[in-house]
């Protein structure tokens, strides 16, 4: 006999977790059991905790499948307009709690677990387990989720890497990277497809014919496809994410074997399968950027082929070619670049449709730019993706002649509209001259597309008025805004349930479909019963959710989470020199005045450096090296806590979100495109200290300026600055508190045995700072004065958090995927829900 929830659970069970109805108990012990036997073969005396996972995970996978193999009925029977999301990213996260919150899973698996085998405990440890931990970009997550919440046909592709983004290790303060795995022990919610391997072609040389020119003597490499289900929010519709491995065509090479050869006859596959090795691979030599190159045309060549296979047939599971038009193409399909990496789709197509297909240029480039749209995610124009002209005329011959070609025609176009004006030519064209030529991947990327946009409003603005101005005042229809969004599925109702049933309790449980409805909140702002509520979510997060966390952490980070510090900052850890702004400010002004009272706090930073990049990681290591002094000072003692998030990954931030006070978003105003982070603080009921950038912008808006702590120039100061010029001796020379910050860096206080470790981030930050940090300097210190100052009075602290949580609905990434939907891809989202596949007669 089974124990009360209320006995075994501590957690506060909450109604949007879903019921645990007895048949659903019973079937998922059922079912749990089974593959525990016949799957993992294994019983209970010899299972360990990963085995328990796999099981449940097996066991949740079977409620996706009737849903999965249901939905792609339903998109061939209806056959709508097919979304394509190409991205060399994807950071899934938790893929079992979120499948189980989708489908309303949660509270019957959590008794189900608990009649198993005896322990809620365990039961959580099973959801902490981080299967799949996949890669980067984290909104692209939210995205797909969003996709298959709103009914749409959409598929996310990218690659299948061996080894994901590395784990991050802190060794005496350095970042180490570590190898990440993720696939030595399988992972259950991928299925391998065979029956659909695609042939990717690199190398060879191009042959010019009478009917057409052909690719020839190319080497191949595989493209194996594993696909992913994606579930919609208690929809019953589930989506596909396809993820390309590469393979080598022959398996080996048996007449090199046999003479000796081994490591000849297998060097050839290594070469092939390394495509799909890792993400990131280095890029300062050429190998790196070569290896680079053919992952970004590895993937667009094999989905391109994908899509193109999936258009001609009309049936579920059939192989006839029933569409041979392609002026339908951009009818039935959108495909849309998220940022540069994928832009090979655009040559990549026009060679499937010219080459292969035989349409006419003019024909072929209508349908390309119709179907193709472009997300832009930078501002940095030195950030834009560039490839030399040499490597590709290598790697990749054909497409080198169609770049060629796409920009003579777009020369043409800018010449007759703008006669003489050959500094617009220059500037305009995908090919840059001087030194040694590269091709522009993002004015390929607007050329090729009938939409472009940016992901925050400001970033967008800025794109048109300098970035892109030329293209802009060319094609001005082009240009579109599409500010990101996070899911409140996996950001709210996962992450941090307490708050969302606090939520719910007031307004109802539909703000999870429709996340504007957290609008209502507002009338609550004077509603001590909901303050009280509100603030006693955040107090009983650190004493149950932190501090259970069963994977290893930081020896630090269980020290915060332990000691649970008042004022929890976080603070990301961006490629410029901001993030120890707020420890210099924290640090000097308790010991110059040791006496005062002082709100303690508990700095929160988080990030990882690109192996690659040097800067980035010495402030790392400038961050670690403060850590170790302040941590030690007995002057300051409790007051002041810096603690480095080692290895910062989806499942740290589910639990750190939650726990934070105060989110710090302080790039320069201008440089960040978007941001997201901050919505997830916001959201979970953090108070935001930042600059007027990226999305900070328009949720200063949606939340009233006030109910924020903004601070630094706006993007009209900065420009002033820079008409002005920028002279870091004129703040350093005006502001004692920042001297002495900066002398202490330079002198090595921070660094002792190695007292010149960080001269060159003071001679950066003095002399070659693009970023103008040291502008901003003083009123962000002003600014830490009235957080100070607010957080001293809770219930005026807790009615700006729940302005900013009732703000919030802007940023649902339901609302950003409607707008790419109706806006750029012409598809109409549905609330409507499929049939349940359990119903008797709905599956076939």
């Amino acid at each position: 006999m089974s124990k009360p929830l209320s006995d075994h659970d501590r957690r506060k069970q909450i109604s949007v977790r879903g019921l645990a109805g007895v048949e659903n108990v019973a079937e998922l012990k059922q079912t749990f059991n089974r593959h525990l036997h016949f799957t993992l073969v294994k019983d209970r005396n010899v299972a360990a905790t990963r085995d328990y996972y796999f099981a449940l995970a097996h066991t949740v996978r079977e409620h996706l499948i009737g849903r999965w193999i249901r939905t792609q009925q339903h998109y061939y029977e209806k056959d709508p307009k097919r979304v394509y999301y190409i991205s060399l990213e994807f950071y899934m996260g938790r893929t079992l709690q979120n499948t189980m919150v989708n489908l309303a899973l949660e509270n019957a698996c959590d008794e189900a677990m608990y009649q198993v085998i005896y322990s809620s405990f365990v039961f959580w440890c099973l959801l902490f387990i981080c299967f799949p931990s996949m890669f980067c970009f984290w909104i692209l997550a939210c995205f797909l989720d969003s996709m298959a919440s709103l009914g749409m046909a959409a598929y996310g592709y990218g690659i299948r890497y061996e080894f994901g983004i590395f784990n991050q290790k802190i060794a005496s303060g350095w970042q180490v990277e570590e190898a990440d795995d993720w696939l030595r022990y399988g992972n259950p919610w991928e299925k391998a497809r065979p029956e659909y391997m695609r042939p990717v072609h690199f190398y060879g040389k191009t042959e010019h014919h009478p009917d057409g020119v052909k690719w020839v003597d190319t080497q191949v490499v595989l493209a194996l496809p594993y696909d992913t289900p994606v579930p919609g929010y208690r929809n019953n519709y589930v989506n596909t994410m396809r993820l390309w491995s590469a393979k080598a065509p022959c398996e080996f090479n048996l007449k090199d074997f046999n003479i000796g050869g081994y490591i000849q006859a297998v060097l050839d596959r290594n070469l092939a399968e390394n495509i799909s090795r890792v993400l990131y691979p280095n890029d300062n030599f050429f190998e790196g950027k070569e290896l680079r190159l053919k992952q970004e045309y590895f993937v667009v060549s094999a989905t391109l082929q994908d899509i193109i296979r999936r258009f001609k047939v009309s049936k579920f599971g059939s192989r006839e070619i029933a569409r041979t038009d392609f002026s339908k193409l951009p009818d039935k399909v959108a495909i849309q670049l998220n940022d540069t990496h994928p832009s090979m789709a655009i040559p990549e197509l026009m060679r499937v449709l010219v080459d292969i297909e035989k349409l006419s240029w003019d024909n072929a480039w209508d349908i390309c730019v119709r179907t193709c749209a472009y997300t832009n995610h930078t501002v940095l124009p030195e950030a834009l993706e560039r490839w030399p002209v040499d490597l590709f005329a290598h790697l990749l011959p054909r497409h080198l002649e169609i770049i060629y070609e796409i920009n003579r025609r777009h020369l043409e176009v800018i010449a007759a509209k703008f006669p003489g004006d050959h500094d617009r030519l220059r500037r305009m064209s995908l090919i840059e001259e001087g030194g040694q030529k590269r091709i522009n991947m993002a004015h390929l990327c607007i050329v090729g597309s009938h939409a472009v946009n940016g992901v925050a409003q400001i970033h967008s603005d800025i794109l048109k008025a300098t970035v892109f101005k030329d293209f802009y005042e060319m094609e001005p229809h082009k240009f579109q805004n599409k500010t990101n969004g996070i899911t409140p599925r996996r950001w709210l109702v996962m992450c941090n349930p307490g708050l969302a049933e606090v939520i719910a309790e007031r307004i109802g449980e539909d703000f999870i479909r429709d996340l504007s409805q957290l609008k209502v909140l507002r009338k609550y702002v004077n509603d001590e019963a909901f303050i009280r509520d509100v603030a006693k979510v955040k107090q009983l997060i650190c004493q149950s959710e932190i501090n259970i966390l069963p994977y290893k952490v930081h020896a630090t980070t269980q020290q915060l989470f332990s000691n649970c510090q008042p004022l929890k900052v976080f603070v990301p850890v961006p490629s410029i020199s901001k993030p120890p702004l707020t420890l210099f400010y924290c640090n000097l002004c308790i010991k110059r005045e040791p006496n005062k009272h002082w709100t303690p706090r508990t700095v929160m930073i988080g990030g990882k450096a690109a192996p690659g990049y040097h800067t980035a990681k010495m402030i790392i290591r400038l961050i670690t090296a403060i850590g170790d002094v302040v941590n030690n000072d007995p002057v300051i003692g409790d007051r002041l806590k810096v603690i480095f998030l080692e290895n910062y990954r989806v499942t740290l931030a589910e639990k750190v979100i939650p726990a934070a006070d105060l989110s710090e978003q302080i790039s320069t105003a201008g440089t960040e495109a978007s941001g997201t982070g901050n919505m997830k603080f916001m959201l979970n009921g953090a108070l935001t200290i930042g600059t007027m950038d990226g999305a900070n912008v328009e949720m200063a808006e949606e939340a009233g300026e006030d109910n924020l702590f903004i601070f630094g120039m706006r993007v009209d100061d900065v420009e002033a600055l820079d008409k002005k010029g920028y002279h870091a001796a004129e703040y350093y020379n005006h502001l004692p508190e920042l001297k002495q910050a900066i002398d202490q860096i330079a002198g090595g206080f921070f660094s002792p045995k190695q007292p010149d470790l960080f001269k060159e981030i003071v001679n950066m930050l003095m002399h070659h700072d693009r970023f103008k940090v040291f502008a901003d300097y003083e009123d962000y210190i002003k600014c830490q004065e009235k957080v100070n100052d607010l957080y001293k009075n809770p219930r005026e602290w807790t009615k700006k958090v729940i302005y900013n949580i009732a703000g919030c609905g802007k940023f649902s990434s339901d609302r950003t995927i409607a707008q790419y939907a109706r806006e750029i891809w012409g598809v109409e989202p549905t609330l409507e829900k499929l049939p349940n596949p359990d119903d008797k007669g709905s599956v076939r």
